[in-house]
């Protein structure tokens, strides 16, 4: 992302470093790559159900990258969030509905002013169900605007957090994210594919 100081090189805490992986507690997770993960991060927050977000990173072979790692290219990894959430008030469809109006699903390799493997969009699903799910709004999409969506679907590996300084960046650096945001031309894009569908954080 163009702003230098997102180039900085923090150290990871412990908690951190080590891959989050599925669990059988009461919430479940869902991992989506967007671009940017501070958006992807701002889109999932307003969703009613969604527990908490996380920005990392998933679909590489490098364990524990850091952020300079991952953008440097090489890692395999795309910038992606972890969204938890409890599905008796969300469920992945819901998620896989505003994912889809949070993206270009049509740029190769890029979301918005991001360029680069590591801004792809992507869907990592869990189990078979987050799969069927997954690729059948893949061919909605494709279907709707008869022609190929770029965005992969590839079997959730592992999830690596980010440094604490991109964690909920923002809300913690609104002033700095919003110069971001306008200045990528996002939200454009977003209402030139979606109407007013774009930014959608609920089903109409």
């Amino acid at each position: 992302m163009p702003i230098p100081s997102r180039l900085s090189s923090l150290l990871l805490i412990a908690g951190l470093a080590s891959p989050v992986v599925a669990d059988d507690t009461d919430t479940a997770n869902a991992v989506f790559a967007a671009g940017c993960f501070w958006c992807v991060e701002e889109a999932y927050d307003k969703v009613e159900g969604v527990v908490s977000t996380t920005s990392g990173f998933s679909g590489g072979e490098v364990a524990n990258p850091s952020y300079d790692q991952v953008v440097a290219g090489g890692t395999g990894h795309a910038e992606a969030v972890k969204v938890e959430y409890d599905p008796e008030r969300v469920d992945y469809a819901t998620l896989l509905h505003v994912f889809w109006r949070n993206v270009d699903p049509f740029a190769e390799d890029r979301q918005f002013c991001d360029e680069g493997p590591s801004y792809r969009s992507a869907l990592f699903p869990m189990d078979a169900e987050q799969r069927r799910l997954a690729e059948a709004s893949r061919q909605a999409v494709a279907e709707r605007f008869d022609r190929e969506v770029a965005t992969e679907i590839s079997d959730f590996e592992a999830f690596y957090p980010a440094e604490t300084y991109h964690q909920n960046f923002y809300d913690k650096n609104p002033l700095r994210y919003q110069f971001y945001k306008s200045a990528c031309g996002r939200s454009e894009r977003l209402e030139e594919i979606w109407g007013d569908e774009a930014e959608a954080s609920t089903p109409p």
